[in-house]
This record gives C-alpha cells, sequence and structure tokens, in this order.
C-alpha cells in the first residue's frame, strides 16, 4: 500500500450503492488502497454486512464500514453515485441536504439493453451527470469511473487495472481531487476529460466497451495516448 496524496490523506469515500458490483468493487479498491470508505445500501443492514466483507478481504485494519444510502452520504467527503439509472433521480432528490457541500461523483450509465445488445439511453437533461447537476445545486457534482470493469474491480487475483479514468466537471479542484482519487488504484490514472456537458460521451461508451467484451470475452477499458 502506498502513501496517500495529501489531498486524500484526510478524506472518507462515501459509495452509494455500495453492494451492487461495480460499487462494491471501487470501494474494495480504494480500501486496499489506504482510504476509508463507507459502503452505502437501500438496507443499513446490506450495508454493513458487504463493509464486513471487505474488510474481511481487505484486511482488519482497513477503515471500512457501512450503513444505509443516507447515512454514507452524510458521512463521506467524496460520494461516489453507483446505483441504477432508474433510481438515480429520486434517490438523489431523496439526499439533497445530506450531499450539500460535497463532491458527489456521479458514475451511472443510462444504457438499456435489447436483442441487439446495449445501448445508451436519451436523458432529458444530457447525461446523468447533469442530472445529477441540477438536483444537487449545493454540491459538487464531477463524472467519473464510468468504464471500469466491475469484474477486474472485484477479482483478487488482479493487482493493476490498466485503464484511465475520465473525469469532468465544472470545479478544476474536485476535478483534480477525483483525479487523485482513481489514481490511487494500481494502473488506474484519472485524467480530465472536459466539461460536464460532455459526461454523455463518456457515459455511452459503456455500451460500446460491453459490446467489446461480449465479442471477445474480456474486459476492456480505455487507455489515453501521448500523455
Amino acid at each position: 500500500m502506498s502513501e496517500l496524496p495529501e489531498s486524500l490523506r484526510t478524506t472518507t469515500v462515501a459509495v452509494l450503492g455500495g453492494t451492487g458490483p461495480q460499487g462494491r468493487g471501487l470501494a474494495r479498491r480504494l480500501a486496499l488502497a489506504g482510504v476509508p470508505v463507507v459502503l452505502g445500501s437501500r438496507d443499513a443492514t446490506r450495508g454493513e454486512e458487504a463493509a464486513e466483507a471487505l474488510k474481511a478481504d481487505a484486511g482488519a485494519d482497513a477503515a471500512v464500514s457501512g450503513t444505509d444510502n443516507a447515512g454514507a452520504a452524510a458521512r463521506g467527503d467524496i460520494v461516489l453515485v453507483v446505483v441504477p439509472w432508474d433510481g438515480h433521480g429520486e434517490l438523489l432528490e431523496s439526499l439533497v441536504d445530506d450531499l450539500a457541500g460535497k463532491v458527489v461523483v456521479d458514475c451511472v450509465n443510462p444504457l438499456g439493453f435489447d436483442k441487439q445488445g446495449p445501448y445508451p439511453l436519451q436523458v432529458e437533461d444530457g447525461s446523468a451527470a447533469q442530472q445529477a447537476a441540477r438536483i444537487l445545486t449545493r454540491s459538487t457534482v464531477v463524472a467519473g469511473f464510468h468504464n471500469v470493469s466491475a469484474v477486474l474491480l472485484e477479482d483478487a487475483e488482479v493487482d493493476e487495472i490498466p485503464t484511465d479514468v475520465l473525469v469532468l466537471g465544472e470545479d478544476r479542484d474536485a476535478v483534480n481531487l477525483v483525479c487523485d482519487l482513481a489514481s490511487v488504484i494500481p494502473g488506474m490514472r484519472g485524467l480530465y476529460g472536459g466539461r460536464l456537458r460532455n459526461a454523455h460521451q463518456v457515459e455511452a461508451l459503456t455500451a460500446n466497451l460491453i459490446a467489446i467484451n461480449r465479442r471477445y470475452k474480456t474486459h476492456a477499458g480505455i487507455r489515453v495516448t501521448d500523455l
């Protein structure tokens, strides 16, 4: 475990939807890197159980706890939103006060699936991240962690995840903070990906990656060249 960057040494990360594969996987990797993590769930007991399982994996000294989504939102300095798209808006509307003043990282991909495979859904606000920004007017909303394989995040035999995380937002300090957060995971880089208005492109790219994974039986990510 390497030393955390100064920006994260007193930071707790809450993961809303921390009992699902993506949220659980991100929480696992952050905990292994030494970041204090709070797992949130619709049910506090499920959150607590997931935290106990994660501690057994990450080590007894790992700073991991679990509760419901509201409790996690209140305790986190940085809050990752890793929930299904169909419950995204309703959850955030219920947590407006809990998330006020915090950096909120929207990781949600609005996707549909049919016989032809995955496809991006049309979002009235433009993207899930923009919907979050409209709802959470007292929070600093950043988009990130959209294109990372949950399978790799949870695989104990995978030590490094060689992928780039595109981080989008309006507040440069918040974007840099989330880039630092992504970069504590071995093999991963957090990179500025533009303003929040471009988040729909990054969210939609997940549909392409799922199609690649299905065709080639892999767990594809993205790498930005010449950096």
